[in-house]
């Protein structure tokens, strides 16, 4: 059996990681370095330094100039960063598309990400109403019981689908808690292609949701707009998503979903 490792070896293995993120920024900062310049800036024994940099290269975040015997960051860097960037990206089109999407329906608009067993607000916009609902970005929601969550929900991974099963906290009298009651809302909203919530957070608001897909067609994100009830009734639903659905085709093209051919 694999016993749990002591607080001694946990120390050092959180001043490696230190002392390689370290490594990384001196690169970053001063350009390619020796060993021993490693070493003396991180304070420790150039044997040290070496293990740090040869685990470093092993993972292509750092790679040798042969000619001159240096480090200088490696290319598997850009893999990193391009998956960094690919999340700036979603956030500053999806801002984009919450503005003009805000100006049609002139209601509160979001975008939301799956984060775990809930959904994350990362951008929002608001209508010219003076009664508007507010969802603060960095906000997380419960993936049951919101029209962002439910979406996001009935596209995530077997893994997710676990919190299908529940138990499910109960926020008002509309909140669907029963799994198998969940399991039939999903699939209805994979076949219709968008998801409501009908006072089912909060009482006397309601919000409509639409997934977003990136490349390859997996779905990355969900816009919803939200309002109070007496303003989107459930009759709307249909005619708020058809908007809504608008907006996520325009969001996708912009990250490299290809509409399909006519």
């Amino acid at each position: 059996m694999k016993t749990a490792p002591s607080p001694a070896e946990d120390t050092a293995v959180v001043q490696s990681v230190d002392r390689a993120a370290h490594i990384l920024e001196l690169l970053s900062d001063a350009g390619p370095m020796g060993v021993s310049d490693v070493a003396r800036r991180l304070g420790v024994h150039r044997s040290t330094a070496f293990r740090l940099l040869a685990t470093l290269e092993g993972r292509h975040l750092v790679e040798q100039e042969s000619h001159r015997g240096l480090y200088r960051l490696g290319l598997g860097l850009l893999r990193l960063a391009g998956a960094v960037s690919s999340q700036v990206d979603l956030v500053r089109d999806a801002q984009a598309c919450c503005d003009a999407l805000a100006e049609r329906l002139d209601e509160t608009t979001n975008a939301s990400v799956l984060d775990g067993d809930a959904a994350i607000n990362i951008t929002q916009s608001f209508g010219r109403q003076l009664v508007a609902v507010m969802r603060d970005v960095g906000q997380r929601t419960p993936l049951h019981a919101t029209s962002t969550g439910k979406v996001l929900l009935a596209h995530a991974p077997e893994d997710v689908q676990k919190i299908v099963d529940g138990p499910h906290e109960r926020f008002t009298p509309a909140t669907i808690t029963d799994p198998d009651a969940l399991r039939a809302e999903l699939a209805a909203i994979r076949e219709q292609g968008w998801a409501a919530a009908n006072e089912e957070w909060q009482v006397g608001t309601n919000a409509v949701a639409v997934p977003v897909r990136g490349q390859g067609g997996n779905v990355v994100a969900a816009l919803s707009a939200t309002a109070p009830s007496f303003r989107m009734p459930q009759a709307s639903f249909p005619d708020v998503a058809a908007t809504l659905a608008e907006g996520a085709a325009d969001l996708g093209r912009r990250l490299g979903q290809w509409a399909p051919a006519e």
